[in-house]
C-alpha cells in the first residue's frame, strides 16, 4: 500500500499520520513542495491513497505556487476515480476548491486548541466511530472553506462552522475526507510552529501565547491519547477502504 502526500512546507509534515500509516504496513511518497526540484506526478495510478497536508498558503493562491493547480488537479483525478483522499487543513480547503467550493477568510482566526462537535452525519461515518460526540482538536488557520455540492458536513465548531466533510457518501463513509484541524500533529510540531510562524502567532494573541499554547498541549496530550489513538485507526481504516492489510 503507497500513498502520495503532498507536503507543502517543510516544517508541517505528516508526523502521527505517517507513524499511524506506516504502522500499518504503508509506504508513503513524500512530495516536499517547498524543497529543491520538488514535483508532483502527472497522475495517480499507482497509488492506493492521496493525503495533501496543511501550510500557510492560500488554497487560492495559484498565482505565487502554481503547483496548487496541479494539486487541485490531482483531487479531481483521485475522486473520479474513487482513490481514498484526505485533505487537512489547507489540504482540506483544496479539495473543496478544487470540487468547485468556496474558500475564504474565516471571520476569526483559530490558532491553539479549540472544541469541535460532530454533525448527526458525522455521528455515523466510519471515520468518526468510537469518538465522543466533541472533542479538542488543534488548530492553525485563517480561511474556511464552503462544502462542495454532494458533500456532508461531519464536524463544526463555534468560531468555524465546517470543520469536516466526506465526498462520495456511502455505506463505506465516502472517498474524499476534509478535515479543518490537524490531526497529525505532536506536541514538537507544536513547539516548532510557534517558533516557525513566530510573528502570526504574536499578532494573534500577544507575545505570551506561544508559552501558554505549549503549556495547554502538554497539558491536553495524555488526556486525549485514547480517543486521539482511535481516530487515527479510524482513518487508516478509511484509506485503506476496502483493501485487506497487507
Amino acid at each position: 500500500m503507497q500513498a502520495l502526500v503532498v507536503q507543502h512546507v517543510s516544517c508541517e509534515g505528516p508526523g502521527l499520520l505517517q507513524e499511524a500509516l506506516e504502522k500499518k504496513g504503508w509506504s508513503l511518497d513524500v512530495r516536499c513542495m517547498d524543497g529543491q526540484n520538488a514535483v508532483l506526478p502527472d497522475a495517480l495510478g499507482t497509488y492506493d491513497a492521496f493525503v495533501i497536508l496543511g501550510g500557510p498558503m492560500g488554497a487560492y493562491e495559484e498565482e505565487a505556487y502554481p503547483y496548487l493547480r496541479q494539486v487541485q488537479t490531482l483531487i479531481r483525478q483521485a475522486v473520479s476515480v474513487r482513490l481514498p483522499t484526505l485533505g487537512i487543513c489547507l489540504g482540506a480547503q483544496l479539495i473543496a476548491r478544487a470540487l468547485g467550493a468556496e474558500v475564504t477568510a474565516n471571520p476569526v482566526k483559530e490558532i491553539g486548541w479549540y472544541e469541535v462537535s460532530l454533525t448527526p452525519a458525522g455521528r455515523l461515518v466510519p471515520l468518526f466511530v468510537g469518538m465522543p460526540p466533541s472533542f479538542p482538536v488543534f488548530q492553525w488557520h485563517g480561511d474556511t472553506f464552503s462544502l462542495p455540492k454532494g458533500s456532508y458536513r461531519l464536524a463544526g465548531g463555534e468560531a468555524c462552522a465546517n470543520q469536516a466533510f466526506v465526498y462520495g457518501a456511502s455505506t463505506s463513509g465516502g472517498y474524499a475526507w476534509g478535515l479543518q484541524f490537524h490531526l497529525e500533529v505532536t506536541p514538537e510540531m507544536v513547539e516548532q510552529w510557534t517558533g516557525f510562524y513566530a510573528g502570526e502567532l504574536a499578532e494573534f494573541g500577544g507575545t505570551g501565547l506561544a508559552e501558554a499554547m505549549l503549556l495547554e498541549t502538554r497539558e491536553i496530550w495524555e488526556r486525549i491519547r485514547p480517543w486521539r489513538e482511535q481516530f487515527l485507526v479510524n482513518v487508516e481504516r478509511m484509506l485503506r477502504g476496502n483493501r485487506p492489510i497487507s
